[in-house]
């Protein structure tokens, strides 16, 4: 599956400051990690962010939300967000500080 390349070069302009961040193909697409743990990502169109168990609600809030569902397992924590509510870079901003937020509270792998 491709993935967004202009999606993926906005978020490696958002993560590039950010030391132990990489990258690594999943899921079809390209996933962003800190300290070996995927903070988000782009599959297809869209936007992958890990929010976490108790961050889920608050997430799908949001405009564009929608919970990640991968081979129609829904993943608790995970969200995707669609193109358009991404339009600004500081909606951008926002899910990527959130993912970020939340992988900072795990263990290093």
């Amino acid at each position: 599956m491709a993935f967004d390349e202009g999606l993926a070069e906005r978020l490696r302009g958002q993560l590039g400051t950010h030391p132990g961040v990489t990258e690594k193909h999943m899921f079809g697409g390209l996933s962003f990690l800190l300290a070996g743990n995927m903070c988000c990502g782009v599959i297809g169109a869209e936007l992958v962010v890990r929010v976490g168990p108790d961050g889920t609600d608050d997430a799908l809030a949001q405009p564009g939300a929608r919970l990640f569902d991968f081979g129609g397992r829904p993943m608790a924590g995970w969200v995707m967000v669609a193109p358009g509510a991404l339009e600004s870079p500081q909606a951008l901003t926002a899910w990527v500080d959130r993912g970020l937020a939340y992988v900072r509270t795990l263990p290093p792998k």
